[in-house]
């Protein structure tokens, strides 16, 4: 069984406006990750990610380009301890 892990992403780029919240919110619940995903101020999406660390790991990678519509520049990823308050996966505003 692979081991639960948590990352905390901030994604750059064309990325408001594009459904990225959406579309990230599909990728996670597809795969059974918990977590949330919030438009930031300067056009930045932040997104909370944990679960299995391949499934966590295969969403990361998607949102290296995102929906179509996005320009995604940069992914900033910061991995943590997994948390027992995440228990779906939530678009926040």
């Amino acid at each position: 069984m692979a081991e639960h892990v948590y990352a905390e992403l901030i994604i750059h780029g064309r990325v408001q406006g594009v459904c990225f919240r959406a579309a990230t919110r599909s990728e996670a619940e597809r795969l059974g990750l918990s977590g949330w995903v919030k438009n930031l101020p300067l056009m930045r999406v932040e997104a909370i990610l944990q679960g299995p660390e391949p499934k966590v790991k295969q969403v990361i990678d998607w949102c290296h380009s995102g929906p179509p519509g996005a320009k995604v520049t940069r992914v900033e990823v910061k991995w943590d301890s997994p948390r027992s308050d995440l228990k779906e996966f939530q678009i926040r505003y």
